[in-house]
Parts: structure tokens; sequence; C-alpha cells
């Protein structure tokens, strides 16, 4: 106690050709966790040190329970009773899965005494929470060209129709060359769905405020309410490990498939943009993504052009600035990552190519020196840029 659905995820993995089973824990905001029939004592109440399991002291549970989070939508009674959740069965039901008449109870959809609460009342087929999308005609707000508004539905149904919007404004950018056609969307499709999908999932919604999604002409930006955790820092945001503020919404997230599993959201997006996409303030985690521009599109046709399966042998070998340069495989393969992907960060280059994110420092340090590679914008909205 108290339940931890939605707190681990057992998945199936592949470790050097051998089948795993990975169980992944997410840390609880409602510590400390014990056995139920020990009760919230040294009995029931355990850590790990080190390789071994310690009871925990009368102090240590104390100052844990003191600063247990108790304001969960768990606990918070839905604004109204006469809730019915057609939608949400239906989701299920796609996926394989019935809905008993024990749901409720199952996906915790009750408060202690037996009311619907909060959670179940964003999970109903009718409610008052709506999500806005905005869209831009410039880089500021003064010319609001769109305001829609979706939501005082199933939280579900309201999330699928966000992502179908920000899947028609993430339009293809394409260019025909003498030998193929390029495509390259304003952002990556991948980072984005996990980044929407999060701001939601993971929005405090205990103060009636829903995310925000806005469309700029150069950006796409993501805000939602809360900030970090209680207990949790930046360095435990960017780690790719799960604390998920509303664990029950998680799960039902998880259930329908908007979520794979535990944690994976986070890795997805750093694998393409770097953190500094991100702001974090004490009530609000925004996101932004920059639109990728005419400069990439023909980088990625004159390196396409030059090279084979996505490399550029053919540009870094010959002549760049003035130069003949003759650069070992390791260059050859950081370029042609930064030409694939030219918002990745340097962290998953090292997850891409296997070289320690010192050894790429080390390597982008000699091309610049060289003139090959420059890096454009600011922090936020940065690309690489491999010079004609």
């Amino acid at each position: 106690m108290p339940s931890t659905l939605g707190l681990f995820d057992i998945v199936t993995d592949v470790v050097d050709g051998i089948s795993v089973t990975k169980i992944i824990i997410s840390s609880g905001l409602e510590k400390p966790y014990y056995i139920k029939n020990k009760g919230m004592s040294p009995n029931g109440c355990f850590m790990r040190i080190g390789t071994s399991t310690q009871p925990m002291s009368t102090a240590l549970i104390d100052e844990l329970y003191s600063k247990r989070i108790h304001t969960t939508l768990r606990n918070i009674p839905a604004p109204r009773q006469d809730l019915t959740f057609a939608q949400l069965k239906i989701y299920y039901q796609e996926r394989g899965l019935e809905l008993n008449n024990r749901f409720a109870q199952s996906l915790e959809l009750l408060t202690p005494d037996g009311q619907y609460n909060y959670i179940a009342y964003l999970l109903a087929d009718e409610n008052g929470v709506s999500i806005k999308v905005a869209k831009y005609a410039g880089t500021d707000k003064v010319d609001l060209i769109e305001n829609e508004e979706y939501g005082y539905c199933s939280l579900i149904k309201a999330t699928n129709q966000v992502l179908e919007k920000m899947k028609i404004e993430n339009v293809t950018k394409a260019k025909v060359t003498s030998t193929k056609r390029i495509e390259k969307n304003l952002v990556e499709p991948v980072p984005l769905r996990e980044a929407l999908i999060n701001a939601i999932v993971h929005n405090d919604f205990s103060r009636e405020i829903p995310p925000v999604f806005e469309i700029f002409s150069d950006r796409m930006e993501f805000t939602s309410y809360g900030g970090l955790i209680s207990g949790q820092s930046k360095e435990d945001f960017f780690s790719c490990s799960s604390m998920p503020r509303n664990r029950e919404l998680m799960r039902v997230f998880k259930d329908v498939g908007l979520v794979e599993q535990l944690g994976s959201g986070m890795s997805r997006i750093l694998k393409y943009y770097d953190k500094n996409i991100f702001t974090i303030s004490d009530h609000f985690i925004k996101v932004v993504f920059p639109f990728s521009d005419k400069n990439i599109i023909d980088g990625i046709e004159k390196n396409e052009s030059k090279g084979k399966n996505g490399t550029i042998n053919g540009t870094i070998n010959g002549t760049i600035n003035g130069t003949i340069n003759s650069l070992d495989e390791e260059g050859k393969n950081i370029i042609a990552k930064m030409v694939e992907m030219p918002h990745i960060t340097i962290k998953a280059m090292s997850e891409c190519t296997g070289y320690s994110v010192r050894k790429i420092n080390r390597i982008i340090k000699e091309l610049k020196e060289m003139g090959i590679v420059e890096r454009r914008g600011a922090n936020k909205t940065g690309y690489w840029v491999i010079r004609k």
C-alpha cells in the first residue's frame, strides 16, 4: 500500500542477442510504500542498501510520510457523479481488452469513500476539460489565425484528436532531385508525438489548467502545467526514468496504446533534440520544436546526391571550402549522422555510433576547425550544417 498500479512495467527486450524480461519501476509520489498486512512500520517498510534490503527506521518512515503528496487526482471527487464511459470502453475493445462491471475499482476511478474521482471525470464521455490548439501567422502571438478546442469528452479521445491535428500541421517539405525525392517534416514525428502525450498525461489537472499547444511560423510550443514533481530534479527529468504525476492516467494511456512503456518518451525525444528545447519553471514545463528549414533540405539534397545509403563520402573526400580533406571513417560517420538528423544531440550521436561523448566532441571540434561543420541558431533551436 498505497497501490502501485501504473508505477511498474514489464516488457521483453533483447540484450546481446538474448531475449530477456525487463521490469521497469517508477518512483511513486506516496512514499513510503509498505506491506499491507504489516502496516507502515519497520516490519512493513523496507529500503535497498547496496545489495541488501533493510527495514526503514521509524524516523525515516515519518519523514517520508510528511513529504507524501496527498492531493492526487485519485483522492479528488469528480465535479459530477453522473459519468458514463462508452468512449473509454471502445478504446479498450480496440486493444482486445474488456472493461467489466468493476472497471472503476480496477482502474482506480473511485475516491476512498466510493465516489467517482477526478481521473474518472477526465476519462468520462462528458466533462468540462478542453485542450486548446492555437495557430499564429508569425513568430509571436499577435496574429491569431486558428483557435481550436479538443475536449469535453474522454481525455483519450481528446488526445487522439490533438495528435491528428498536429500530424496535419507537421507538413512535409519535399524536393525532387535527379535521383530521388527528399522529404523532411517540419518537426521529427516521433519526438513530437512523445512530447505531446507527455504534456497531457503529466499535466497537473488538480488546478483545472489543461495543457496548451501552439503553432507559430517557425516552431511548435507545448506547455503543460505543474512544473517538476516534488522531489524531482532536472537531472531526474532528463534521465529517461519515469516518475509519473498521474500514475492512474499513465496506466490507462498505456492500456490503450498511447504510451509504449514507462520512461520511453523522453529517450525518444532526446534521440533527435537537445534538452535545451525544454524550459522548466516552478509552474510550467514548455518544449519548443524549431521547424526544419530550407537549409536543412538543401543539405540533405546535396549530400544524398553525392553519397550512398545516406553517407556523404563524395562530398567530404572532395573540396570543402577550397581545402582537400581526407577524413577517417569516424569523421565521415559523424557528418553522415548530422546530415541524416540535423537536430541530433551529441548524446544521441554517441548512442547511434557507439563512440564516446568525449570522442565525438573531439571529432566535431576538428571538423569545425577545418570549416566543414557549422552549428547554426541558438541552443534551443540550433541545427548542424555541412558547409558547401
